[in-house]
């Protein structure tokens, strides 16, 4: 592929999630290193699957990955970098100042802010500090899916214009000398994004409508950013080579429709294609095979293939039945990006309601737009989409009917300033998901959760959340400090991890499955989705992915008590509604 041959020093994958970022990523900078470069091979994503693809343990901290020379990797973590951040700030007060004080810092520093700014220090030093990646000739950064990633590349600008406009000293993460002291790094980070001759961003996407649509919202949105030097890959791209087999003929069609239909200024940019392979890219030598411009492989010929038995396994239908027993509640469809949470809540949404249930399906993901996928009325369904900026206005303009009520002038100024900060949004944000949450009481509430690391960072800031709340507001609402009973309790929250039928996706399912248990939850069901198992296919490729799902359903079998298997189809809405619906 030729954008491996890349001069820019800085290379940015982003997209919709599930569309493969990681495994590109990862093989450009295989390929980087093996031309001999120095490469540093970053992810970004609160829940990454970078250990798992190259197959090595990473960390907060540069290591060099043995079996490719010149190439390093590690993975930024929210939580230990706000851990550090913490231990900067109140370091130096330990023993100074009055336990008390001391208490009171650390509850201020204890939010979803801290781990926000502290999160966005680590990455302004790998893009803009020179020492920090002193002797790599690129740094390739693995982001997060696309709502989380325009939230990160956003805060340049965000933080540089608080910090300017601010004249009170004081913020959400208390004094701000800390921050001023970054004020250059953060102005040098957003010169570096905007920088054509140091910045590359890569849009990937497969050959799908949504997938499509989303790189040109993306790409939309960062050029207002002035990242403006940008390229786009379109990764599984697939022909047939069965022309009898019906499942390879309509995924060739789609993918096909779906360029067709690709917005102009997008097909406009520079463009690289990468084949639907028949093999995992798990370990470096199949992102070998992904970089070297995907050599033949022989995937054998292929007989027409049935998949494994359906023992045990539920069908979307069976698991909606179960689902309405309660008449009402929470439904959370969570996991990976990309593993088809919008269009199965959606679904689910819509077979709840056309059996006469009231239902309000919804979305915390920034990316996500739940709206497109629910075609055609249906008169008991409520679709709506948490909106940041109109719930940040609402929840400033409360803070100030009610905190400020007794304040004077000056204490008024440094209020406003306050909610200024970046940091605004999260709280508002995280308050109309409790609302949500509420609604769950009378009726069906469907919500379709942003990727995994986002959800987890949304549920394990309930009680900072509270705090900070409480801070701007003389009353916590109800619906805040009910979220997380409410959430914990079996009987009105059920929560469905979705993953595909690949390493990855299962694997980080079964982390999420793992930290929901920290926080009691545990899942109601998993949903393998787009499987090709329950179909019968003649085309190799497709025959050969086929085969290679058997142990992932079986592993997720071994994990869940209940699994239910959505196979693929050529039009997933529609499909998965007719099932539903039959």
């Amino acid at each position: 592929m030729d954008f491996l041959q890349a001069t820019e020093r800085h290379l940015f994958f982003t997209g919709k999630g599930g569309v493969g970022k990681t495994s590109i990523a990862c093989a450009t900078a295989i390929a980087l290193a093996d031309n001999g470069r120095r490469v540093l091979l970053v992810s970004t994503d609160p829940a990454s699957n970078l250990d798992e693809v190259l197959g090595v343990t990473l960390s907060p901290h540069s290591m060099a990955i043995p079996a490719v020379p010149g190439l390093f990797a590690l993975n930024l973590d929210p939580e230990a970098a706000a851990h550090d951040y913490r231990e900067r700030v109140v370091g130096p007060y330990r023993g100074v100042l009055p336990e008390a004080a001391i208490t009171s810092i650390e509850e201020q520093l204890s939010g979803a802010c801290t781990v926000e700014i502290a999160t966005f220090d680590e990455f302004s030093k790998l893009l803009a500090d020179p020492a920090t990646t002193a002797g790599f000739d690129h740094v390739v950064f693995d982001t997060a899916p696309t709502g989380h990633t325009l939230r990160l590349l956003e805060l340049p600008v965000a933080w540089s214009g608080f910090l300017d406009s601010n004249v009170g000293g004081t913020s959400c993460l208390g004094p701000l000398a800390g921050l001023n002291a970054q004020r250059d790094l953060y102005r040098s980070a957003l010169a570096a994004l905007a920088d054509p001759t140091a910045t590359l961003l890569i849009l990937v996407s497969r050959p799908e409508r949504t997938a499509l649509g989303e790189a040109e919202r993306t790409r939309v949105e960062l050029a207002a950013l002035g990242i403006v030097k940008q390229r786009l890959i379109l990764n599984g791209m697939f022909a047939a080579r069965n022309g009898s087999d019906p499942i390879a003929r309509a995924l060739e069609a789609r993918g096909r429709e779906a360029l067709d239909e690709m917005p102009p200024a997008l097909q406009a940019l520079p463009r690289s294609e990468v084949p639907l392979v028949p093999f995992e890219l798990v370990g470096i030598d199949a992102l070998r095979h992904l970089g070297n411009a995907m050599p033949a492989v022989s995937v054998g010929k292929a007989d027409a293939h049935q998949g494994a038995g359906s023992d045990g396994l539920l069908s979307l239908d069976a698991l909606v039945t179960d689902i309405a027993r309660a008449g009402r509640g929470v439904i959370m469809a969570m996991g990976k990006g990309g593993v088809g949470k919008t269009t199965l809540a959606a679904a689910i949404a819509t077979e709840l309601a056309r059996r006469g249930h009231r239902v309000h399906l919804t979305t915390t993901d920034p990316a996500a737009h739940v709206e497109v996928t629910v075609e055609g009325g249906v008169p008991e369904l409520r679709v709506t989409r948490i909106d940041p900026e109109a719930e940040t206005r609402a929840y400033s303009n409360e803070v100030l009917q009610t905190a400020a009520a007794g304040l004077d002038a000056k204490g008024r100024a440094l209020l406003e300033e306050d909610l200024r900060s970046p940091c605004t949004e999260e709280i508002a944000v995280f308050r109309a998901f409790a609302h949500i949450v509420d609604g769950g009481t009378d009726g069906f509430v469907v919500i379709d959760t942003a990727p995994t690391g986002h959800t987890l960072l949304l549920l394990d800031a309930a009680q900072a959340y509270h705090r900070e709340v409480a801070r701007s507001l003389s009353d916590i609402p109800e619906a805040v400090r009910e979220l997380l009973p409410r959430l914990r309790d079996p009987e009105f929250t059920r929560v469905l991890l979705l993953t595909l039928p690949e390493a990855t996706p299962v694997h980080e399912a079964v982390q999420l499955q793992r930290d929901l248990a920290r926080a009691g939850i545990a899942p109601f069901a998993w949903i393998v989705n787009q499987s090709l198992t329950p179909l019968t296919v003649h085309d190799p490729v497709l025959a050969s992915r086929q085969r290679q799902e058997h142990r992932y359903i079986e592993e997720v079998q071994r994990l869940a008590m209940r699994v239910a298997v959505t196979p693929w189809a050529e039009s997933p809405m529609q499909s998965l509604m007719a099932r539903a619906a039959a």
